[in-house]
């Protein structure tokens, strides 16, 4: 049996920032991942990047992950800017609300008008609109790289990363963790572990007896054909739901939408439906797209939170940790919750408390910028 200070289940963003940040602390960790690293939600995620939340703790936790992002090398990222479009006044009266605690917490973001919404997208339709929340420190990256500068991190680190390799059962002593089995067989001790595994970390959860309330929500996407530069920032609106973006480093257009029925379960095939449907709508925003060619959709999974922020702490088991329930926002949280989690489990305290993101919250405020 080999002993390591912290065993990580699951290979997604969170996984490998978590194994990066422990790793940078003198830890000795072993990265678990069942499939191969990002071949949950992270690799099918569209890389966008914002601060624009409605608590204190994720705003101040994105403009850290921001910080993060600005720093990594080859990651493709670029700083275009989030504009969520206000479709009413009951919309622009939320926002104006939403904008004031940013701004509280530092956060450069402003309400515009229609006429200065139109100068940043000029190509923009003129809809039923009347303004939006911008923030142009808001940004892109692409998520492919950023979990090779994870990856290549983690080596440094001394970290060890088993892919193909699923955790079968955590062995749990006088209620606290032991150690894990996986489906080859082997045997791997920890003092400390931790679930990182996205849409399954509910399952993961069981393995030690826990019915986390994480479910995995499916979403499908999809990608264009390159084209010249049209705009900068992603556009998101819930009139109806649709959100997307330009790639600064490829040219295309990438995006998706929320159904109203969101279909809950690990189904990835893309349905007849999405690609007419997400037509439709972000052709009623910038309609100058039609012409565009679709080179692929796909499915993914957001997994969704009773309040739409994410689970970040030890258990009532000693040593076994949750850091999963990213709620469709977790490639972008990554960085900096694994900063502060490592933190967390090293010294007992980080440096941007977690205690909004705690296990045992309530779960009754929700996420308004969902």
């Amino acid at each position: 049996m080999k002993t390591f200070d912290c065993i990580i289940i699951g290979g997604g963003i969170l996984g490998c920032a978590l194994a990066y940040e422990l790793g940078k602390q003198g830890k000795k960790v072993l990265l678990i991942e069942k499939d191969y690293p990002g071949a949950g939600s992270t690799g099918r995620c569209i890389g966008g990047i914002r601060q624009q939340f409605s608590t204190p703790g994720s705003i101040k936790i994105m403009m850290k992950s921001v910080e993060i992002f600005k720093q990594m090398n080859d990651v493709d990222w670029h700083q275009g800017g989030y504009l969520f479009l206000a479709c009413s006044e009951k919309e622009k009266s939320q926002y104006l609300s939403i904008i004031k605690t940013q701004q509280e917490c530092g956060l450069s973001v402003k309400y515009i008008e229609k006429e200065e919404a139109l100068k940043i997208v000029p190509i923009l339709n003129e809809f039923d609109f009347i303004g939006g929340a911008y923030c142009n420190t808001d940004g892109q990256a692409n998520p492919f790289q950023v979990l090779k500068f994870y990856l290549d991190g983690i080596e440094k680190t001394g970290g060890v990363v088993l892919s193909n390799t699923k955790v079968v059962k955590i062995n749990v002593n006088n209620n606290i963790v032991d150690s894990v089995i996986t489906n080859t067989g082997d045997k791997f001790s920890a003092p400390t572990i931790i679930n990182t595994a996205g849409p399954w970390a509910k399952e993961v959860g069981q393995l030690v007896g826990l019915e986390l309330p994480i479910e995995a929500e499916r979403h499908e996407a999809l990608i264009t054909e390159p084209t010249k530069k049209l705009f900068e920032p992603m556009i998101v609106c819930y009139s109806p739901s649709c959100y997307f973006q330009q790639f600064n480093h490829t040219g295309q257009i990438i995006g998706c939408y929320t159904p109203e029925a969101p279909e809950k379960g690990f189904e990835r095939s893309s349905s007849s439906e999405f690609l007419p449907e997400f037509s439709n709508r972000i052709l009623k925003l910038i309609p100058a797209l039609k012409d565009l060619k679709v080179v692929r959709s796909w499915a993914g999974w957001y997994e969704i939170t009773p309040d739409g922020s994410p689970i970040v702490g030890e258990t009532e088991i000693k040593g076994f940790w949750v850091v999963a329930g990213g709620c469709g926002h977790g490639f972008m949280f990554g960085p900096a919750i694994g900063k502060y989690t490592a933190e967390l489990i090293c010294e007992g305290k980080s440096a941007i408390p977690l205690e909004e993101f705690s296990i045992n919250r309530k779960f009754k405020s929700k996420e308004a910028m969902k």
